[in-house]
């Protein structure tokens, strides 16, 4: 490889790019580079799993599935690159000191950890239908007509995103030992950080827009039809009550409160007739309805009361998620580029 890159010092950055794209490849088939395929094959397994029976299909399922997905695209991005350029940090720092352009190396990168986060984005999303999850192909995408290209830039751009990240943080660490202490860091600032899994204060809530998870799970929630689903959560508790009694009184405190039923003249005027004295077990009222299919209209009607409108089914909403992981994207190689422009000054 040093002679490869000592005969083509005085070619452009286009042959040199090229030179190191054959050298990634290479190692890709003879260094076990490939690891990382069955790797995302498991972690997606593992994940379709535990969310095939929700994801895409409650509220609540679909905000922990999406969010269990940008961790997927997060971690597999991060694996990807991590260590592969401080591993040969010296070999650099002698190449680009005998012609080589550090723009051309990173471009190369950038193209083979492309080639990796796409066939990463295959197995991810095949995975997951062998799995069982639900993907709301028959409603279509939201930019693209077929809702599995649509899926599946955003966990492309997703995964492309944190593995650009990484090689980073490879360019700026010094050996592989530190770059393997500084991951786990960054993907825990990405995971607290999402903005939409856990409660932040104000004052932070900045810092979302500086993570990767947050464009990502705004945009599979969008997606997913997050605000078309059911709401679970109420009529669960509902349930967990069993044997509690409740009065007239309670009950039609509770009821009355609902637009649908004093929208309703009739409706209004039988629940008014039952006496506040009389005593009701909330376990055999709860069967009555769900006998009736009554669960399904609570968790419809949950689900309504509690739409959310950043993760509204809007291209709008995709098109700027999509638009800020680019971007992050960008600023990720420019960095890393101008890092590795300084190489020689490293003393280290």
């Amino acid at each position: 490889m040093n002679r490869e890159i000592k005969d083509v010092k005085r070619k452009g950055r286009i042959y040199q790019t090229g030179i190191y794209l054959g050298k990634f490849f290479r190692m890709f088939v003879f260094q076990s580079d490939w690891k990382v395929m069955p790797m995302s094959a498991v972690i997606a397994g593992l994940v379709g799993l535990v969310m095939s029976g929700t994801l895409f299909k409650t509220m609540e399922g679909t905000l922990t599935g999406s969010f269990a997905l940008s961790c997927i695209c997060v971690w597999n991005g991060f694996f990807n690159s991590i260590q592969n350029v401080c591993r040969e940090r010296a070999i650099v720092k002698r190449e680009h000191r005998s012609g080589v352009h550090i723009s051309s190396y990173i471009t190369a990168h950038t193209i083979y950890q492309a080639f990796l986060c796409l066939l990463q984005t295959l197995i991810t999303m095949f995975v997951l239908s062998r799995m069982g999850v639900a993907f709301p192909a028959d409603k279509g995408g939201i930019i693209l007509p077929n809702f599995y290209l649509d899926m599946g830039i955003t966990i492309f751009l997703t995964t492309f995103a944190a593995d650009m990240l990484s090689l980073l943080v490879s360019s700026f660490v010094r050996n592989t030992t530190t770059a393997m202490t500084v991951m786990p860091f960054l993907l825990i600032f990405q995971l607290v950080f999402s903005g939409g899994f856990f409660s932040l204060p104000d004052s932070v809530l900045g810092l979302t827009n500086l993570t990767i998870t947050k464009w990502s799970l705004t945009a599979t929630c969008a997606q997913g039809r997050y605000n078309e689903l059911p709401m679970t959560s109420l009529w669960v508790s509902l349930k967990k009550m069993g044997n509690a009694e409740v009065t007239g009184e309670q009950m039609k405190e509770f009821i009355m409160t609902s637009p649908d039923v004093v929208e309703n003249p009739e409706v209004a005027v039988a629940i008014l007739t039952i006496p506040d004295d009389a005593v009701f077990n909330l376990g055999d009222m709860l069967q009555v309805i769900e006998a009736n299919n009554g669960a399904y209209a609570i968790e419809m009607k949950s689900g309504e009361l509690n739409y959310t409108a950043k993760y509204a089914s809007d291209p709008a909403i995709v098109k700027n998620s999509w638009s800020m992981l680019g971007f992050e994207i960008l600023a990720y190689i420019a960095i890393a580029t101008g890092a590795l422009e300084f190489i020689d000054k490293d003393k280290r």
